[in-house]
């Protein structure tokens, strides 16, 4: 086996966290996996790397150059893709755009938006939960731009030179069955759901710890949450079995009803970025009015929103 760029991410994502569990964590996978295949990166290159005990995972000597070397090598090899993939994407001769997406108000409207006002430029897209992901493929080339959030005054997921504007900070409302006793509720108090059992659809932001500090400050930890994907979501609050957190801006199915939480202690802030340098960049502010103008159309459609958004004024769609 011979020494790959992936082993050296690995490597360092060992010393950034401090402990094999917590790297697993955060490239998503399982601690026994990244613990295997850190002892075979150990055989490969003939010594250990890290000294591991109960306090986490310190580098060895030979652990602190192969990071020094990591440190060298990561960046040059990231650079080189990026300017690899402008190069190509350089010489298209018809302009065509590549949009990536997590789940999110904007993606449909604006795709509807661009074939209207540019019925001959194509336009494809991509959509993942990753906001990471999708981030890393605007950097390397493969989209022209992404459209994804944040939670709260968090940072955007970047790392590299990503430009990142806002489109609209939305408030997160619940979903609860029409036959919940707080359903017909103008709005709830976070205190008030304490009981509830809750669902919410997957992500690599801090959502899940914004939650769970709110629901702290409400005086309550949350029971059992289900993180999976938007049907399942919604069939768990259709059938009563937990609370869906969503966007506002969100069109509830048969048998479910938007529900403001009061305060809007929970918001989503919605974000459009883009590479400086691709060849793409130019027509960012351009998209970027599509984008708006499409959450402004999404938050017209959401009646409860709307309503709800003319007594609190201050979010929504970005002036």
């Amino acid at each position: 086996m011979d020494l790959e760029l992936r082993h050296l991410r690995i490597v360092r994502a060992v010393a950034e966290a401090g402990s094999v569990t917590k790297a697993a964590s955060h490239l998503g996978l399982a601690q026994p996996a990244l613990t295997a295949q850190l002892k075979r990166i150990e055989r490969l290159l003939g010594g250990t790397l890290f000294d591991r005990d109960h306090q986490g995972a310190r580098p060895t000597p030979l652990g602190e150059l192969v990071l020094s070397r990591a440190m060298v090598l990561l960046p040059a090899a990231r650079e080189l893709q990026e300017e690899a993939r402008r190069l190509a994407n350089a010489n298209a001769d018809i302009p065509r755009y590549r949009l990536g997406a997590t789940n999110g108000p904007i993606l449909g409207g604006l795709m509807d938006r661009l074939a209207t006002a540019w019925p001959s430029t194509p336009v494809s897209t991509h959509t993942s939960w990753s906001a990471r992901e999708l981030t890393g493929m605007v950097i390397l080339g493969k989209l022209d731009f992404v459209f994804t959030g944040a939670c709260g005054e968090s940072l955007p997921p970047a790392e590299g030179p990503v430009v990142w504007l806002t489109v609209g900070i939305d408030p997160v409302f619940v979903l609860l069955n029409e036959d919940h006793p707080l359903a017909r509720r103008a709005e709830v108090d976070l205190a008030e759901l304490a009981d509830e059992q809750w669902t919410v659809t997957p992500g690599d932001s801090c959502f899940g710890d914004c939650f769970a500090t709110a629901c702290a400050r409400a005086g309550f930890t949350p029971r059992t949450i289900y993180e999976t994907d938007v049907a399942t979501c919604m069939h768990l609050a259709q059938v009563g079995r937990a609370a869906a957190l969503c966007q506002a801006t969100f069109q509830p199915a048969e048998g479910l009803r938007l529900v403001p939480l009061a305060g809007a202690p929970l918001r989503w802030r919605q974000l459009f970025g883009w590479h400086p340098e691709s060849p793409a960049a130019g027509a960012a502010p351009s998209i970027f009015e599509h984008a708006k103008a499409a959450h402004a159309d999404a938050v017209r459609r959401s009646r409860r929103y709307a309503v709800w958004l003319a007594d609190n004024p201050g979010l929504g769609t970005s002036r």
